[in-house]
């Protein structure tokens, strides 16, 4: 891929996003061969375009969305289906888990018997009033400590305070579907998996004891991309939910979750040009034409740690990779090994870089952003 990407970059200009679909491919695969008992709703947050919504939708994913404009673009390939159609796929293969939806997306998506996510009993009235139709799943808070990206100080109902909820949600003629939990973006502490599904399971046997028939566990998202050699392996987490779940939910309970990050982080890469280059106290700083208020978004959005290649080598020192525009704020990145006689007009490129990168990108200063580019799509 390395000598395909300068290729295509001198073809087609910096930044060049380069997507590999089949990549995508062999990620939506891999998590349904070693959680076959999950159905996976690909989160369109993690990389909302339109290209990657389709590859998964033709490879038969469900999805994830949290706004009526993510929940239009899934809607876009089932438009032409019959309406009872349209209905079967919107109840069994998309959800909308962000649990505060605004009053006119509830209106909006009411017609369609949506399946939706709440944490509070102010979004249970505001659902029962615009959106009467839904099922509802309820958001529990569980242990996400060490992920990159931790949830729970903002999603989440006490798992304490589950029974209340679910008791009020049915005493609004709402029916509670499902529990859900997430236990932070790129979570690399499998045992809040353990502890997240042992707070799920012990909801879902009292509310079946209190006559509640709660069907659904989505086990959330949080699925490890091996972005470097330290981060513990998917295929080991997969046997630890898989075992667990076995022992702690009966099989008539429908297991969800919601990867992003780990269906698209491998699949793109980037190839920035060098713009500028300065020694700055003793430090070589290379300007590119990308920064983090475009594609590199993810180092503040994200708590992405960023990584750098030259296409050719040399002498290695410790050098800085800035941004194009004029905020001091723009540094990518203070410490990366790279050759030190690199010039104005080479390039770099950065790998893992498929999610929450163009997601996020702006056009701070008049930057337009990296073009797109797809491969096997």
């Amino acid at each position: 891929m390395k000598e395909r990407a300068l290729t295509l970059a001198r073809e087609h200009g910096t930044p060049l996003f380069i997507i590999d679909h089949e990549v995508i491919r062999a990620n939506y695969r891999t998590f349904k061969k070693h959680l076959p008992r999950v159905q996976a709703y690909y989160a369109v947050k993690a990389n909302s375009n339109q290209e990657i919504v389709k590859t998964l939708f033709e490879e038969g994913a469900s999805f994830d969305v949290a706004s009526y404009n993510e929940f239009m673009q899934v809607y876009e390939y089932i438009r032409h289906f019959e309406e009872k159609d349209q209905d079967v796929y919107i109840w069994d293969k998309i959800i909308f888990s962000n649990t505060v939806k605004d009053r006119d997306t509830l209106r909006k998506i009411r017609r369609y018997k949506p399946l939706v996510t709440f944490d509070n009993e102010d979004e249970l009235k505001k659902i029962k009033e615009h959106c009467d139709t839904a099922g509802v799943v309820l958001r529990l808070k569980v242990p996400d400590i060490g992920s990159q990206v931790e949830m729970s100080s903002k999603f989440g109902a006490e798992p304490g305070d589950a029974r209340r909820l679910i008791g009020r949600a049915f005493d609004l003629g709402l029916v509670v579907e499902g529990l859900s939990f997430h236990v932070g973006s790129q979570c690399t502490t499998f045992d809040n998996y353990a502890a997240a599904l042992d707070i799920a399971a012990q909801v879902l046997h009292d509310g079946r004891q209190k006559g509640y028939p709660v069907k659904i566990v989505d086990i959330g998202g949080g699925f490890p991309v091996p972005y470097d050699t330290r981060v513990p392996q998917f295929e080991k987490l997969a046997g630890i939910v898989t075992a667990e779940c076995e022992r702690l939910f009966p099989e008539d309970v429908e297991l969800i979750a919601e990867p992003g990050r780990f269906m698209v982080a491998t699949a793109a890469v980037l190839v920035a040009e060098i713009v500028g280059k300065a020694r700055r106290e003793g430090k070589i700083f290379y300007y590119i034409n990308d920064g983090v208020y475009q594609t590199f978004s993810g180092v503040v959005y994200d708590h992405w740690i960023p990584n750098f290649h030259a296409f050719q080598s040399g002498p290695a020192e410790v050098c800085a990779v800035v941004g194009p525009t004029c905020d001091s704020f723009d540094k990518i990145s203070l410490s990366e090994q790279l050759p030190a006689d690199l010039q104005i007009g080479d390039y770099l490129y950065t790998e893992n870089i498929g999610a929450y990168s163009i997601a996020s990108s702006t056009r701070f200063n008049g930057f337009e952003g990296a073009k797109i580019l797809h491969l096997n799509n």
